[in-house]
């Protein structure tokens, strides 16, 4: 059905009133990054930083407990990533190549798996990390991470494997390459943005968990970021609570999210266009 050129302007322009809604708070805790407090309590609101500077970010970078929570973010996030794209591989790989016995029931245990709800965990992975001695650990978090995102992981995988069909590495082996060579030459490549994929999902996972956290991560100088950013928000609400700084916290928080997924983003699309011309 065609539209009529009346409808779609209609369309577009509610597309970008939506995207507009959606964005403002983002500009805002951009904007107020480089605000002074006083200008940010004026009952007249500055949409825009003229006369700002740099100070509050300057305030948040200089402080010691920041380094030391980005430090632990990246080394928990980043062993996520790698240990869940692993697992993940191997999982769907097996339950979209092979049929062996149990694998409904392994597929149904993954949907389940989703149902639990994280705080009817807690008390058993504090148990379970305080006995191994690992509270306070980054090893930890990671490792509860990698858990907590395999399943759904293993899920979005299976999509893109199933996808491939078998027979693009039948032929590669007919034409003399072993299982393995046809398998990591025809069909890896082709799975690139699947794993790119489910890395972003990961990623974001990882970086923006604040619960799990704050149960095994009890310790000061274990902090991550998210738990990092309460602390410097109670640290300000002690006295009076400096806006600036804590739109320059939250703004440097989710910077490398951002940097992460619009460089991700265009290997995604490279990642699609390949695939097709390969398949």
């Amino acid at each position: 059905m065609r539209r009529s050129p009346a409808s779609r302007v209609l369309l577009t322009v509610l597309a970008l009133a939506v995207a507009l809604v959606w964005a403002f708070p983002v500009y805002w805790m951009l904007n107020s990054a480089f605000l002074p407090n006083v200008v940010l309590q004026s009952t007249t609101p500055t949409f825009v930083p003229f006369g700002g500077s740099l100070d509050n970010l300057r305030t948040v970078l200089t402080d010691p407990a920041f380094s030391r929570a980005l430090g632990t973010s990246l080394v928990v996030t980043l062993t996520t990533v790698v240990a869940a794209l692993c697992i993940a591989f191997l999982g769907a790989l097996a339950i979209s190549r092979f049929r062996f016995r149990g694998r409904t029931s392994f597929v149904l245990a993954l949907l389940l798996i989703q149902m639990l709800p994280a705080e009817g965990l807690f008390i058993a992975q504090y148990k379970m990390m305080s006995e191994l001695g690992l509270l306070n650990r980054s090893i930890a978090l990671a490792v509860l991470y990698t858990a907590a995102v395999v399943p759904f992981t293993i899920w979005m995988l299976r999509g893109f494997v199933a996808g491939i069909p078998v027979e693009l590495e039948e032929a590669a082996m007919v034409d003399g390459l072993s299982r393995t060579k046809a398998f990591m030459k025809i069909t890896f490549p082709l799975l690139a943005p699947g794993l790119v994929a489910s890395g972003v999902y990961a990623f974001l996972q990882a970086w923006n968990e604040f619960t799990v956290a704050l149960v095994i991560m009890t310790e000061e100088q274990s902090r991550t970021l998210p738990l990092w950013l309460r602390g410097f928000v109670q640290a300000s609400a002690s006295r009076e609570t400096d806006w600036g700084q804590v739109m320059a916290a939250s703004t440097l928080v989710a910077l490398p999210v951002i940097v992460f997924f619009l460089i991700v983003q265009g290997r995604m699309s490279s990642g699609l266009v390949g695939g097709a011309v390969k398949g």
